[in-house]
C-alpha cells in the first residue's frame, strides 16, 4: 500500500492513439493521480501530448524510469516491446498496466507476471471491455440468472483495416477481447475451438476472423471479427433459455428481449433497454488500477486470465492454418 496522503505519479510510456488516450485520462480523470511523465521516441507525439499538461517528456522510456519514482506506469507500446518495457518499469519499481495482448508468447507472459511477483508489484492488463458499463451490468444480470441456461454467445468486432497495426493479424490484435468476455461472462473454459481466417488487405498477417467454441457449460460462442469492414461494428449477443441480451460496446447500450413463452418454446418477446451509467471504460479501468495499486488490492485484471486470452488466440491461428479443431490436451495446456 501507498501513502494515501499524496496522489500517485504516473507514466505512460508510448504514445501512440491508445497511450494518448492514457494520458488523458491519466491527468484528467482518475482522482488522486498525477501524471509526471510520458516517453516516447516521437519527438511530434511527445511535443503534442505536453503541451498545456504538467507531464515532463522523455524521448527514452529507460531514461524515465530512472529519473521519476513513479508508482504507475501504462505500457502502450507494440506488442513486441511489452516484454521489456515491462521487465524495464517493474524494475524501477513501478505497478503496471500493459495493454493487450500481454505478449508475444507465452514465454514472455510467464517471464513478465514472474517479474512482477519477485519485484512485489502489481501487473495488470489492459482488457478494457471487461470496463464497459454495458458488459458489466450484463455480467451482474447474468450472474443473477436472468437468462437461465445460457445456448450461445456471439461476438462481432468489425471495421476497417488500422494501418499502424503491422506486428500482429487481427486475431491476435483483436480477438483477445472477446475470449476475455466470453470466459469472463460464462465463468467456464472451452472444451473444443476450430477457426477459419482470410489474408486480404494485410501484408503479412490474416484480417479475416471466424471462430467457433464449446464452452465445458455447454454454451456455444461464435466470433466474427476483421479489419474489412467500413463500419465499425461491436456488439455481443448472449442467448439463453429465458430471452436474449444485446451489449453494444459503442453505444453502452444493453437491450434484453425476453422470452414469454411459459412452456419452453420460444416466441418472440418484448424489447427492454436497460438503463446503464455511462461512462469511459479507459477511465473505470485506470481507476481501479490505481485504487489497487493504492490499497494492495488484487490486479483489476489477473495476467495468468490476459495470457489465456493471448493463447486461446494463438491456437485459433493453429487451428486455422492447420484444418483442425483444436480440443483435448492441447487446448487444456493453453487454459494452465
Amino acid at each position: 500500500m501507498t501513502d494515501p496522503a499524496r496522489p500517485l505519479r504516473a507514466g505512460v510510456i508510448g504514445l501512440g492513439m491508445m497511450g494518448r488516450a492514457h494520458v488523458r485520462v491519466w491527468d484528467e480523470m482518475v482522482e488522486g493521480v498525477e501524471l509526471v511523465a510520458v516517453a516516447d521516441t516521437d519527438a511530434g507525439a511527445l511535443l503534442e501530448a505536453t503541451q498545456g499538461r504538467e507531464a515532463r517528456p522523455y524521448a527514452d522510456a529507460g531514461a524515465m524510469l530512472a529519473a521519476e519514482e513513479l508508482d504507475l506506469v501504462s505500457v502502450v507500446v507494440p506488442t513486441s516491446l511489452h516484454l521489456p518495457t515491462t521487465l524495464a518499469a517493474l524494475g524501477a519499481g513501478s505497478h503496471v498496466l500493459v495493454e493487450k495482448p500481454i505478449a508475444a508468447t507465452r514465454g514472455e507472459a510467464e517471464e513478465m507476471i514472474g517479474a512482477a511477483r519477485r519485484a512485489g508489484r502489481m501487473l495488470t492488463v489492459g482488457h478494457i471491455e471487461r470496463f464497459n458499463p454495458a458488459i458489466r451490468e450484463l455480467r451482474r444480470r447474468l450472474a443473477a440468472g436472468e437468462l437461465g441456461r445460457i445456448f450461445e454467445i456471439r461476438a462481432t468486432r468489425l471495421g476497417p483495416f488500422p494501418a499502424r497495426i503491422r506486428d500482429v493479424g487481427v486475431v491476435v490484435d483483436l480477438a483477445p477481447h472477446d475470449l476475455d468476455v466470453m470466459r469472463y461472462l460464462l465463468g467456464s473454459d472451452p472444451i473444443r475451438l476450430y477457426a477459419e481466417t482470410e489474408q486480404r488487405i494485410h501484408t503479412d498477417h490474416e484480417d479475416l476472423f471466424v471462430g467457433l467454441l464449446k464452452f465445458a457449460n455447454g454454451a456455444v460462442g461464435v466470433l466474427d471479427i476483421n479489419w474489412l469492414t467500413p463500419t465499425k461494428q461491436r456488439t455481443l449477443t448472449v442467448t439463453g433459455e429465458r430471452g436474449m441480451y444485446t451489449a453494444d460496446y459503442l453505444a453502452q447500450q444493453l437491450v434484453f428481449y425476453p422470452n414469454p413463452a411459459a412452456d419452453g418454446s420460444v416466441e418472440e418477446g418484448k424489447r427492454i433497454e436497460r438503463e446503464i451509467e455511462r461512462r469511459e471504460p479507459l477511465a473505470i479501468e485506470l481507476d481501479e488500477f490505481a485504487r489497487a495499486a493504492r490499497d494492495g488490492g488484487v490486479p483489476p485484471v489477473d495476467p495468468h486470465e490476459a495470457m489465456v486470452a493471448l493463447l486461446l488466440a494463438r491456437a485459433m491461428v493453429e487451428s486455422a492454418t492447420t484444418g483442425s479443431v483444436i480440443a483435448g490436451e492441447a487446448l487444456e495446456s493453453v487454459l494452465r
